[in-house]
């Protein structure tokens, strides 16, 4: 089945290591790209790792 297509902001957080507090203060600012959907704040997969590629963070 392969990756998910999307992170919710606890699991980006999990990835970058990151406190949620810390995640849902970047998501605000937009260092970590989200969708709202509803009352849910989602990261697209592919828009996260371009952000950790362009960060120099992954392979």
């Amino acid at each position: 089945m392969g990756e998910k297509k999307v992170l919710t902001i606890i699991e980006a957080a999990e990835e970058l290591g990151i406190s949620k507090g810390s995640a849902y203060e970047a998501a605000r600012t937009g260092k970590i790209p989200t969708i709202r959907i509803g009352r849910r704040l989602i990261v697209p997969r592919a828009a996260f790792d371009r952000m950790l590629e362009r960060a120099g963070a992954r392979d």
